[in-house]
């Protein structure tokens, strides 16, 4: 697992983000919260993502794959928009064929967001930014219903 450096989108300091953490990130400078964007692969996926303190959207993903190039910006810009409530965990299904094949990823791309360990929405293909902000929102409204304290 590396760190990523990130722009504050608030004050403009550069800051590291762990890919795995306790809490979530914040600047260093103006204490703002940070967007979480990270990658994962088949090694490190259940630190990064299944043990994360806020829920993950995981979005599987090729580097050939035309509409997974159009649903990236717009997954960057969701993650922006919610830091501190959510992390984009990136999975490029080339390098990581065992967690495709264990969430059973028929298409790219193809979005999950994990919340407790446990996957709680699921979307597949490129819809429009606002189908994909709505479905995230509305995962991440009731995420935590009746999981375990």
């Amino acid at each position: 697992m590396t760190a990523a450096l990130v722009k504050c989108p608030h004050c403009g300091a550069t800051n590291r983000t762990p890919a795995a953490a306790t809490g979530h990130p914040r600047c260093g400078k103006c204490r703002r919260d940070l967007p979480w964007i990270v990658e994962a692969g088949d090694a490190d996926f259940a630190a990064v993502a299944e043990q994360s303190p806020v829920p993950a959207l995981v979005d599987f993903w090729a580097a050939w794959c035309g509409p997974c190039r159009m649903v990236s910006p717009v997954l960057d810009k969701l993650a922006q928009e919610r830091a501190g409530r959510v992390k984009l965990v990136k999975v490029d299904v080339d390098r990581s064929p065992q967690l495709s094949r264990r969430f059973d990823v028929q298409a790219i791309p193809t979005m999950l967001v994990i919340a407790d360990g446990r996957v709680v929405a699921r979307q597949a293909g490129a819809p429009p930014a606002s189908a994909l902000r709505n479905w995230l929102d509305g995962a991440l409204a009731s995420p935590r219903e009746g999981s375990p304290q």
